[in-house]
């Protein structure tokens, strides 16, 4: 006779799997934007604390020639990863015996960083000779062979070249040459300079609000079809300093929050006699378009008018569309595996601020470059066991695995995916209250920093971290 083992008998199992579960992924994914708590059975609810703290370290690179894309290691860049928290809440309950509708809460995407050493820093004082000579590569500096022997001589060649084109003169091809070579080091220095001591940061924030109605069908209702709006919110801060950047040092931007709407779709199937369950959710792109306020001193300097290195205007940014698949089933009468896999395409996101994207087109062609942009796509895969000790106590186990998004990969989050394992362990207060809490130690990839521009700046090796999670939930079946 077949043994048989209902999900009832194994719901304390299940719960203990996903406190800390996917988390610090590829690209900006924060949360993994988890719907498990929508198949969950009855009425259900449930809180979700989540804190991330990652220790990425590594070198910045000894070569500051703007043009010059060599990786010379540097010094040390310290810890960069800020450490993070988030919340993830959801609630659904079925209306009858085929519907149920759902709203979740989650953070869906963020990021964490700042430099507060190396050359992603401005150097405190004057040292805006010193600066010119070594993004000149010596060309610049005592003994010059083009007789620009400091700052204060290039700074002033620049201003009377300048001056002759704005009094309607023309320049020799020696004197454009020049004032090509020297207007970007003059504004890499003099932003170093007035920026003195500040650090390289980023801070991106988002919230998800989603909306699920889902209708069952089959013989024995085991499919279910759902979906429902996504409503979505992000803000960001970026701050470059340091000569790493060369001609974007003193960059700032900052977005306004700006709300938009995408949608989620999705299939699941369940077989309750062997406790299976399996669900395929898609989510589309979100398109917003924010206002940015933009500061980049070089863009001044070009222009030979300091207002011009400040504008204000909309960017467009597109949050990727993701797939998730989520799969339980049990093994014996108390224990249950799982597996997740997720898959977000970062190689189509980027980020193009339009003043920083103008700049770039001086040196880049029509198309400039974007502050931020990813290579590969995402892929993530955790598998799980969780094994029920007591009527009211269960604990689980996971390992995982992240792709990342490309090696190299962009300067302010250089991590190329992650293994992973985790421990978690549930128990009910009450016949309906249930507390879990988790934990998870990540292993990171190796990955090297890498500009829009194409040149390598750091190299990150042997960095690690862990997330904790804690879970309050209620359920009435």
């Amino acid at each position: 006779m077949r043994t048989t083992f209902h999900l009832k008998t194994l719901a304390v199992a299940i719960a203990a799997l996903s406190v800390a579960s996917v988390s610090n992924a590829a690209g900006l994914d924060r949360s993994g934007q988890d719907v498990t708590a929508f198949f969950q059975d009855g009425t259900y609810a449930e809180a979700v604390y989540t804190y991330i703290d990652a220790d990425v370290s590594g070198n910045d690179t000894a070569n500051n020639v703007p043009n010059n894309n060599t990786y010379v290691k540097g010094a040390d860049t310290g810890d960069i990863a800020e450490s993070y928290d988030f919340f993830r809440y959801g609630v659904k309950t079925d209306i009858n015996d085929t519907f149920s509708i759902g709203i979740l809460y989650d953070e869906p995407f963020g990021a964490a960083a700042e430099y507060k050493k190396s050359n992603f820093v401005a150097q405190d004082g004057d040292n805006r000779d010193a600066s010119i000579t070594a993004l000149s590569g010596g060309v610049i500096g005592p003994g010059s062979p083009i007789g620009v022997n400091s700052f204060d001589d290039a700074q002033t060649t620049v201003d009377g070249l300048q001056g002759i084109l704005r009094q309607g003169g023309t320049l020799t091809p020696q004197q454009q040459g020049l004032l090509t070579t020297l207007t970007p080091l003059v504004g890499i220095s003099q932003a170093e300079f007035d920026t003195a001591g500040e650090t390289t940061k980023v801070e991106v924030r988002s919230n998800s609000i989603t909306a699920i109605l889902g209708a069952k069908f089959g013989a024995n209702k085991e499919f279910q079809v759902y979906g429902g709006p996504v409503a979505q919110r992000i803000e960001s801060e970026v701050r470059l300093r340091g000569l790493a950047y060369g001609p974007a040092t003193g960059y700032t931007s900052r977005n306004s929050p700006d709300t938009d709407y995408g949608w989620i779709a999705g299939l699941s199937y369940s077989k309750p006699e062997i406790a299976l369950k399996a669900a395929l959710t898609y989510r589309s792109e979100i398109d917003h378009n924010m206002n940015i306020a933009e500061t980049y001193p070089l863009a001044g300097v070009l222009a030979g008018n300091p207002a011009a290195a400040n504008r204000s205007s909309n960017m467009e940014i597109t949050t990727p569309k993701s797939v998730n698949f989520d799969f339980q089933t049990g093994i014996n009468p108390t224990t249950l595996a799982t597996a997740k896999v997720r898959w977000v395409p970062w190689s189509d996101f980027s980020i193009v601020p339009p003043l920083y994207n103008d700049v770039s087109k001086r040196s880049f062609g029509p198309d400039g470059l974007a502050l931020v942009d990813y290579d590969d796509d995402q892929w993530q895969v955790e598998l799980g066991v969780a094994k029920r000790l007591a009527p009211a106590l269960a604990v689980s186990g996971t390992v995982g695995w992240d792709s990342g998004a490309g090696d190299p990969t962009t300067s302010l989050g250089p991590v190329e995916g992650y293994y992973s394992v985790g421990l978690g362990a549930k128990y009910d207060v009450t016949k309906n209250w249930a507390v879990s809490a988790g934990g998870k130690y990540l292993w990171f990839g190796d990955a090297k920093g890498r500009l829009p521009s194409q040149k390598i700046v750091a190299d990150f090796q042997d960095n690690d971290g862990y997330i904790l999670g804690v879970k309050l939930s209620y359920q009435d079946k």
